[in-house]
């Protein structure tokens, strides 16, 4: 088995090497002046089992790019077995004709991939479950919910008042899931979003009043959905509301956001990883799936089970 880290998120992919307690491969990944991706293997993978760790997070196209390029090299190197390990899926969203004559990008992006050399797909959390579909190869889609039960019951008592409380309809068995192993009831906010990363808070189903209130979802981006949510919680006579979010875009100016809202605190994983802004941003914290990502790459490269590590 061998790991090889791409640019987007070296600090994760150097955690997940000292869990293995593997080495990562010695590679050449640069830009020409142009900006075009060169990448050169600087060591022998011939017949290896080969795990490429990268998000394709901001900039969304050039570190997608980067994926891509170096699939290739690793394919022209006869690596034995390429597994993609994208923590953060971007395009993800784009999973659906949203309008007349619009792309399904996500779709688009598991062609690039596949094409380029992966045989296998190992990420985090997808935006939603029907993405695995789009792959021809196999696909193990994690979930970041044992992090976050694992901080949760860390953080608060057991006679605490908490609910889980799920930001939108399509986040209720995400939110469900937390709320079973922790045995905490779920409200679900109905709202009603007018256009892409705008949305208005219409109301809240079930009690939340003299709660404590734990926002789950997979991406905030804009930070004006989650914010809005914690504004509405709060309005409905919640205790607190604190936020457990898997990946953490925050784009624009999501992070003045969070900040000036009424959230407590928001959690996300490091499958993005945080610029020096929102590391020293204090209600904004990252909990790492480092130890999650590193046990699934050692019981694919093993054939062993990767569904058990939720059970």
């Amino acid at each position: 088995m061998k790991i090889l880290a791409c640019n987007s998120n070296l600090p994760l992919a150097e955690a997940i090497s000292v869990y293995l307690n593997l080495p990562l491969i010695k590679a050449n990944i640069l830009r020409f002046p142009d900006m075009e991706v060169f990448v050169e293997i600087q060591e022998n993978i011939r017949g290896k089992d080969v795990f490429v760790i990268q998000s394709t997070s901001y900039p969304a196209n050039d570190n997608l790019m980067e994926l891509l390029v170096t699939l290739d090299a690793l394919r022209r190197s006869s690596a034995r077995r390429i597994t993609s390990v994208i923590p953060y899926y971007g395009y993800a969203r784009q999973d659906r004709k949203s309008g007349s004559r619009t792309p399904i990008s996500a779709k688009l992006v598991a062609n690039l991939i596949t094409r380029a050399g992966s045989d296998r797909i190992l990420t985090i959390d997808l935006h939603a479950g029907q993405i695995q579909g789009f792959f021809d190869i196999p696909t193990d889609n994690l979930f970041a919910a044992p992090v976050f039960i694992d901080n949760i019951k860390t953080r608060y008592e057991k006679n605490d008042p908490l609910i889980v409380v799920s930001p939108d309809v399509g986040g209720v068995v995400r939110a469900r899931a937390i709320a079973q192993q922790i045995h905490a009831d779920l409200a679900i906010i109905d709202k009603r979003r007018e256009r892409a990363g705008i949305s208005e808070v219409i109301q809240i189903i079930g009690k939340v009043n003299n709660r404590r209130c734990l926002l789950v979802d997979d991406i905030v981006d804009s930070g004006c959905t989650l914010c809005k949510a914690a504004e509405a919680l709060m309005d409905a006579g919640a205790i607190s509301v604190d936020a457990y979010i898997t990946h953490g875009v925050l784009s624009g100016g999501a992070i003045a956001r969070v900040t000036s809202s009424p959230l407590r605190s928001l959690l996300t994983t490091d499958s993005i990883q945080a610029t020096e802004v929102i590391r020293v941003t204090q209600n904004i914290r990252q909990l790492t799936i480092a130890p999650l990502l590193g046990e699934a790459i050692h019981r694919i490269s093993e054939e062993r089970s990767v569904s058990s590590l939720f059970k």
